[in-house]
């Protein structure tokens, strides 16, 4: 099984002026967070606004980010959406292109029942010897992929992974119990870091590591080091700034942020709308307080 560290980056996707995909601003941008404490980067997830990439778009920005760290960190595919057979053939592509696991969104919309996120997972990891990672996020997709539902993925070889943003800690703490113990459960909340971690939890798939990477990997080491002093505090130091990452449509505030530090992440693509003038005060007051700028 593939570990993919501590902590992986959903990644946003720059685009030009114009909202095509800058590729070599997602390659450069992708060095910049792996030298600043990602582990690994997911590409073309929620952050990275795949709800509006085409397939195209999607397997170009994988082999533009694994040609530029793949040597250095996990590349993960963001391949899920509501269609299981076009899931399927996104996993099937990406595997071909050379990255190191997949994550699969929780089908949205459709709000399949329990068996059917089972059997859609499931397909999808027959399709491919991937390492996968099951994305449970009910506040976008309107529905709760269940413990037991999570449970029984676990035992299917490739999938090895769950990204939990749930943000219920009783329902994380039931995966975690009743899982195998190389069944990784990453937090899907930045907020939630430090907690996710003191009932089991493996580490991060995070937004604000896009800024405060290094900040993160320092307050994960010394909890696992056994300094929960230093943990604790590093928490609140951060927790302003994750805050401010969410007082908005993700990605939005975090994508605004990166351009403000000086990485060309361009415009966000429609629906999605740029910061308001009060969210631009609130996100440059927040990157300052880091002294980020």
């Amino acid at each position: 099984m593939l570990k993919f560290g501590r902590i992986l980056t959903a990644m946003v996707t720059p685009f030009h002026e114009d909202y095509s995909v800058n590729y070599k601003a997602a390659a450069e941008l992708a060095k910049y967070l792996v030298a600043n404490g990602s582990d690994g980067l997911v590409v073309a997830g929620s952050t990275g606004e795949s709800a509006t990439l085409n397939k195209d778009e999607k397997l170009k920005l994988y082999e533009a980010v694994l040609n530029a760290v793949g040597d250095k960190a996990c590349v993960i595919a963001g391949t899920g959406s509501n269609d299981t057979r076009a899931s399927i053939e996104l996993t099937v592509e990406a595997e071909k292109i050379g990255v190191h696991g997949a994550m699969l969104v929780g089908p949205y919309y459709n709000k399949p029942p329990q068996e059917g996120y089972y059997q859609h997972f499931k397909a999808i990891a027959e399709s491919t010897k991937l390492s996968l990672i099951v994305y449970n996020v009910p506040g976008r997709t309107g529905s709760n992929i269940l413990p037991s539902t999570i449970i029984r993925l676990a035992e299917i070889p490739n999938i090895v992974a769950v990204k939990e943003a749930s943000g219920n800690l009783d329902q994380i703490s039931e995966i975690i119990r009743s899982t195998p113990s190389n069944f990784l459960v990453y937090s899907g909340d930045d907020s939630l870091t430090l907690p996710v971690l003191t009932i089991g939890g493996t580490g991060i798939i995070s937004v604000a590591a896009h800024i405060v990477g290094l900040q993160m990997q320092e307050m994960i080491a010394a909890y696992f080091s056994g300094n929960m002093i230093k943990a604790q505090a590093l928490h609140h130091q951060l927790l302003p700034f994750i805050k401010t990452m969410f007082i908005t449509t993700n990605p939005i505030p975090i994508k605004t942020a990166v351009n403000i530090i000086g990485q060309n992440a361009g415009p966000l693509r429609l629906p999605l709308v740029s910061a308001t003038e009060a969210e631009l005060a609130s996100i440059k007051q927040a990157l300052s307080d880091l002294k980020a700028i």
